[in-house]
């Protein structure tokens, strides 16, 4: 019986807290948990997002695991205008009101290549690309590109060790196993 309810107590889950998907690409081998938002997000072949999670403009590759409560990607804020304030750039806004004509920043787009892991509760900067077999570390915050293979953590995400040998690395990365 108690395991009955723990499979009813699960589904609901999912009925009464869907992911928020806006202009996604999902393969259906792919999961999206409870509680995400995604927006402009391709997801690749078994993959999954974690709950909670939140992401803009990327592209997340095959058999990558992103653990709940990440971020990875979003908006940008013009640093060499006089403000960083939406209602100073035209075009739609959280503030639905513009003060000025200048063009909004163009947002990047991030990339996670394939058989990525990025633990729980890790920040990815927008237009970062982590590479094929990358490791990101629970409460990481990256903020620059991750090389194929190479464990990273902390604040902000510092190169800890590589996973393999190059030898490895190099022969992993040219059989392509991940497009198989």
């Amino acid at each position: 019986m108690k395991n009955v309810k723990l499979v009813i107590a699960k589904g609901l889950k999912w009925i009464l807290n869907p992911p928020a998907l806006r202009d996604c690409q999902i393969d259906k081998t792919a999961r999206v948990c409870p509680r995400s938002e995604l927006t402009n997000v391709k997801v690749g072949r078994y993959s999954y997002v974690g709950s909670q999670c939140f992401a803009v403009n990327a592209s997340i590759g095959h058999f990558c695991s992103i653990a709940d409560r990440c971020c990875i990607g979003g908006a940008t804020h013009p640093m060499d205008y006089v403000s960083t304030s939406p209602v100073f750039h035209a075009g739609k806004n959280i503030m639905r009101t513009n003060f000025s004509s200048h063009s909004a920043p163009k947002s990047k787009v991030t990339v996670i290549e394939n058989d990525v892991w990025i633990g729980m509760g890790c920040y990815v900067k927008a237009g970062v690309t982590i590479h094929t077999g990358a490791v990101v570390g629970m409460g990481s915050v990256v903020t620059h590109d991750i090389p194929p293979y190479e464990i990273w953590a902390g604040n902000p995400a510092r190169f800890i060790r590589k996973r393999f040998d190059e030898n490895t690395i190099e022969k992993l990365l040219n059989s392509e196993w991940w497009d198989v």
